[in-house]
């Protein structure tokens, strides 16, 4: 169908070059026999994997995981429902008991009229001191500030004269002399240094930069261009033919393990038909046609007679053990009746309706003569 298309149908394949189309063919067949045994090792070891964790594995872990529930869970669930919720819920209501409650009860009875009781002697005691602040000490403080007032008014006249005084003498024996001292020595000395240091500072920065940019030129000729001539003609020509055998390896592999999936399912089912022809079908020939018409014929001439026989046996037995046993119960009362005489029959008691009735003979009938008009 492809080849019917027109050349603007059909799908645009990437070009391929010479040496991915040289590379290919011989990878993919090396490769192809390398992975064939691995995978049908792998396949093998698969199916008797899954075999043994059906057959093995899954039915020992469910037993191990009933045996730990029972060595582990079940006891401390046991030991948890029926020891330790019944003994904590019995110590929790003897807690209650014997501490809530009697806290409770002190707390209601006790604490709370003796917490009113010092809550009221603390706010007497509080009206108190207020009274004290309000009326004795706020009096007293005023007196006291006002006294000091007045005397600090003489003081503050003298400190201010001092104050003055030493500011002049200050300002004219250190200000003014270290001002003439920075504005005609320390400024200047302090612009020759700094443009001293500017000078010296750009000379390093010079011989520094000219060390810099001779080191620069020597490791770019000396490694750069080399280092760069090398990646750019050597190590990405071969990085490229690397990538494609790499590429190539990986595909090869890849449709490898896949031919080999078909190869080892052909071969796994070619196995399994072998195995079946062999064995299964000669076994299930042998049971349906000679083990089954044998045990249907030991059944009919063998088992089931000897079932009837024995179920005819056990009926005689049952019967033989019924009539020793009704012999047995015979002889004993046989053997009571002669000791201790034949027991006397309780008198019957007649029924209600045997007292409201009366009996055969004497029924009313219309036949009858028992009344006194149809009597004889």
């Amino acid at each position: 169908m492809d080849l019917e298309k027109s050349p603007a149908e059909r799908p645009a394949v990437p070009a391929e070059g010479c040496l991915t189309v040289a590379i290919r063919l011989p990878v993919r067949i090396v490769v192809l026999v390398l992975v064939v045994p691995v995978r049908m090792l792998w396949d093998a070891l698969v199916v008797g994997g899954r075999f043994l964790r059906d057959t093995l594995l899954r039915p020992v872990g469910r037993v191990l995981q009933w045996l730990a529930w029972a060595v582990f869970v079940w006891p401390w669930v046991t030991l948890w429902r029926y020891a330790v919720v019944p003994v904590g819920k019995a110590l929790a209501w003897l807690g209650y008991v014997s501490l809530v409650v009697p806290a409770v009860w002190m707390y209601e009875t006790v604490l709370t009229p003796v917490g009113h009781a010092i809550a009221w002697v603390a706010r007497g005691v509080g009206a108190g001191f207020a009274w004290v602040y309000a009326r004795v000490l706020t009096p007293v403080g005023r007196a006291v500030a006002w006294l000091l007032r007045g005397l600090g008014i003489g003081f503050g006249a003298v400190a201010l004269g001092v104050y003055r005084v030493v500011a002049w003498l200050v300002r004219h024996l250190i200000v003014v002399p270290a001002l003439w001292l920075y504005e005609w020595i320390l400024a200047p000395v302090g612009r020759a240094i700094a443009w001293a240091a500017r000078g010296l500072g750009w000379l390093v920065r010079m011989i520094f930069t000219g060390i810099g940019a001779a080191l620069y030129w020597t490791l770019r000729v000396l490694l750069v261009l080399p280092a760069l001539t090398l990646w750019r003609w050597v190590l990405v020509p071969v990085g490229r033919v690397l990538a494609v055998v790499a590429r190539e390896v990986g595909d090869a592999l890849g449709h490898a393990w896949r031919v080999a999936g078909h190869l080892s399912l052909a071969v796994g089912r070619f196995l399994g038909r072998l195995f079946r022809w062999i064995f299964v079908e000669p076994v299930r020939w042998v049971y349906r046609s000679v083990l089954t018409p044998v045990g249907h014929l030991v059944r009919d001439t063998v088992l089931r007679p000897a079932a009837e026989a024995a179920r005819g046996v056990g009926r005689v037995t049952r019967q033989a053990l019924a009539a020793a046993r009704e012999s047995a119960r015979q002889t004993r009362a046989d053997i009571r009746r002669m000791l201790f005489g034949t027991p006397r029959e309780p008198e019957r008691v007649p029924l209600a309706k045997d007292r409201r009735e009366p009996g055969a003979a004497g029924t009313r009938t219309l036949g009858s003569s028992t009344t006194a008009l149809t009597k004889d």
